[in-house]
């Protein structure tokens, strides 16, 4: 893989929680200070609300969902941003009949998914990125 030019199918798959798979996509590199990844949350799933110490920024990648953030609730689809800041209170539920895919950037890198992807099935071993 090149250092510059990302090639999802040969990035690995995490699997967080029932209902919610992850593509990891950067920062997995030594010296990575920000994590980019693919979150598809299956259809009629939801992620419960959660924090982490972690700034998270992002775009609706396809399909739709209730999003959670803070107080406020919003049904976001694709092109939608959003900000979540660090340890605010965030969830989602995925709307409709495709899973709800968020293209997020976290700042720090999120060292859960760096544990998670150490022990991650291969990459290709599970169904391409769209």
């Amino acid at each position: 893989m090149s250092d510059y030019f990302l090639d999802p199918a040969s990035c690995p798959w995490i699997h967080p929680l029932q209902g919610l798979r992850t593509r990891i996509l950067t920062g997995l590199q030594e010296g990575d200070r920000m994590m980019m990844v693919l979150s598809y949350t299956e259809p009629g799933a939801t992620v419960p609300l959660h924090t982490h110490p972690n700034d998270q920024f992002g775009m609706v990648y396809s399909g739709r969902a209730l999003l959670r953030i803070g107080g406020e609730e919003r049904e976001v689809r694709q092109g939608d941003f959003y900000r979540i800041p660090a340890e605010v209170p965030h969830g989602d539920t995925a709307l409709g009949d495709e899973p709800f895919v968020m293209l997020d950037i976290f700042h720090p890198v999120r060292e859960t998914f760096v544990t998670m992807a150490a022990s991650a099935a291969p990459a290709g071993a599970e169904r391409p990125v769209r």
